[in-house]
């Protein structure tokens, strides 16, 4: 099956009222994991790369172009998109290699800043038929820097949006990044709220910290859009561990490393099949 718009998944989400999980990249086999996990859940996939997953591997290219043939191979429709992007030069270059969709990530910005920032983001993907998300409200946890009463404002997000023209937004509702057990309480009322004022989907950051049970709600509430990074991250990690530790003497990663990608790609399908209704 082709790789795909985003535009074409989260399209489907909404008009279902479902959840449409959104898995971060990290390697190659956590590529080829997630993929196989949309495989075995029957469900499409969003592929993410971040910022942080460009600066590790040097530059954009290598993963991308990977990410996105791994995509053009698999069973299911599946799409790339770059994630948390800060740079308005790193949001293009991912628009010219064939993403169908990024995020850029303004937050840190203040609000006007952000706005003119995003809207030439917006108008440059818009232009090669690029799905846009953005941040409003800031998601916390990567600095340590999370405030639990910061929160995104409805009547603001409603005003981002009209001026930005950007397809989908994320969202602080009291979710936040890499946390690794799943205690963080959403705000269901405001997620409510923020999904009746806006047009367009929502977006989840740091639902590796949320319950299954809140993400349920969440999605029941108006979320579409469902990112999950550190939370796979974790069974991949654990398999490794387990393995090695089994075999104390093996030198060939790639015996590991496929015990690594079966883990994540078994609980990347069990969330697909969460996120889509199957427990719902």
């Amino acid at each position: 099956m082709p790789l795909v718009n985003t535009a074409e998944i989260m399209n489907a989400a909404r008009a279902a009222n479902i959840g449409q999980g959104a898995f971060n990249v990290i390697h190659l086999e956590s590529a080829e994991a997630l993929i196989h996990g949309a495989e075995l859940a029957q469900a499409p996939v969003i592929l993410q790369i971040s910022e942080n997953c460009v600066s590790y591997h040097g530059s954009l290219e290598p993963i991308a172009l990977a990410s996105l043939a791994a995509a053009c191979n698999a069973g299911v429709p599946v799409a790339v998109h770059l994630d948390h992007a800060e740079s308005e030069d790193l949001a293009k270059a991912a628009v010219d290699l064939g993403f169908g969709s990024i995020m850029f990530d303004g937050a840190h910005l203040d609000y006007e800043q952000n706005v003119a920032a995003t809207r030439r983001v917006a108008e440059y993907a818009h232009a090669a038929g690029v799905y846009v998300e953005a941040e409003l409200g800031k998601v916390g946890g990567k600095d340590g820097a999370h405030a639990p009463g910061v929160r995104t404002d409805p009547d603001e997000a409603r005003a981002f949006v009209q001026a930005t023209g950007v397809d989908a937004l994320a969202v602080a509702v009291g979710s936040s990044h890499a946390m690794l057990d799943r205690s963080a309480a959403l705000d269901i009322d405001l997620i409510a709220r923020i999904r009746a004022a806006l047009e367009v989907p929502l977006v989840l950051h740091g639902s590796s910290g949320v319950s299954d049970e809140n993400i349920v709600a969440a999605i029941h509430a108006g979320m579409t859009k469902i990112n999950v990074s550190t939370h796979l991250n974790g069974f991949f990690t654990r398999a490794i561990r387990e393995y090695l530790q089994e075999n104390p003497s093996v030198v060939d990663s790639r015996k590991y490393l496929a015990r690594g990608r079966e883990a994540m790609a078994k609980e990347s399908a069990r969330l697909l099949r969460l996120f889509a209704g199957d427990s719902i």
